[in-house]
């Protein structure tokens, strides 16, 4: 349940964000202690022309109002310095008593979009999954009808919207563009980290230092054309710190699935990453030997593409919870990381 009342808001401003990067030593937004809710504004610039006289006209002729999200971005583009990747991250969240080795937990409890509702699809020539395909810039601006849930592709065409977080990461150990995912998680673009979804990352620093960003209204498993509906967005959070771990890659779970990922810049590599994740949280969940486990996964687990398009590739393993039903270590509705 959403707590009505977080422990803690964090704004979206020039103050509390950064622009294109993830990396330790950055002065932390906010402190909080393990078990606190956070409430997050953030703002997605992807699409969005970077001078600042651009963007405004940009909103102006798309018929977007300079009002909440919109202004908010305006002034951080005007007075934060952009590093390598696009994405404005609000952040850090820097949790009392975290240190590597741990798991940080984040449980979401809630993401919406942000006033004035509207999306953005953009791809370039060289970029995107086919990158011969596009023969010059393109764009789209979308606005949302809240009230029915979609968003307007055509007279004909609704996409319903489903709302995450596509950039949800700890801090790295050294200071990384925003766009590849890694073991610190970042623009990891899983559309299944909806509400009631729960993200782990294995802690790099101490402190964790969480950044989220990257919104996305709708996206496809594979983000084909190099961007989702990129969103302004709110989310709620709580962060639960899970001491010494032995976990290397981010994981999640729902009520229904558990997930493991691969990430690599080499897809075969990003498969085998989420299948060898898969096979380890059946050997530990379901106490089953490493070929009986291995079986299982190739039987009953999905593996999909997460995403293509942001140098290092996604795949993940969706492991019914149903699965293991009967299995004592599984018989909690949330089974937590790894030990």
């Amino acid at each position: 349940m959403i707590a009505a009342t977080p422990d803690h808001v964090l704004p979206c401003t020039p103050d509390t964000v950064v622009w294109g990067f993830l990396g330790p030593g950055v002065r932390p937004a906010l402190r909080i202690r393990p078990g606190e809710t956070v409430r997050i504004d953030t703002v997605n610039p992807v699409g969005v022309p970077l001078p600042p006289d651009e963007a405004r006209a940009f909103f102006d002729g798309h018929g977007i109002p300079v009002e909440g999200a919109v202004a908010e971005m305006l002034e951080i583009m005007r007075t934060v310095p952009k590093d390598v990747g696009p994405h404005i991250l609000t952040g850090p969240v820097r949790v009392e008593g975290a240190l590597p080795g741990d798991v940080l937990g984040v449980e979401i409890l809630g993401i919406s979009p942000r006033l004035p509702a509207y999306g953005v699809n953009f791809t370039r020539p060289g970029a995107g999954s086919l990158p011969g395909l596009p023969k010059a810039p393109w764009l789209k601006v979308m606005r949302h009808d809240l009230a029915r849930g979609t968003a307007r592709f055509s007279d004909r065409i609704g996409i319903p919207l489903a709302p995450f977080m596509g950039t949800m990461g700890v801090a790295p150990t050294r200071k990384v563009s925003s766009v590849p995912p890694g073991p610190f998680g970042g623009n990891i673009d899983l559309k299944d980290l909806r509400p009631g979804a729960i993200l782990y990352l294995p802690v790099q620093v101490e402190g964790a230092d969480f950044f989220v960003g990257d919104g996305h209204a709708a996206q496809g498993h594979g983000e084909a054309n190099l961007t989702g509906l990129e969103t302004s967005m709110t989310g709620v959070f709580r962060f639960q710190l899970h001491k010494a771990r032995a976990v290397r890659w981010p994981m999640a779970e729902t009520a229904d699935h558990y997930i493991a990922m691969g990430l690599d810049a080499d897809l075969n590599t990003a498969a085998e990453l989420a299948v060898s994740q898969s096979v380890a949280v059946l050997e530990h969940f379901g106490e089953l030997e490493a070929e009986d486990a291995y079986a299982l996964a190739s039987m009953a687990v999905d593996f999909e593409i997460t995403q293509l398009v942001d140098g290092v590739k996604g795949v993940h393993g969706r492991i019914p919870k149903r699965l293991l039903a009967g299995c004592p270590r599984a018989a909690a509705p949330r089974w937590g990381p790894l030990p």
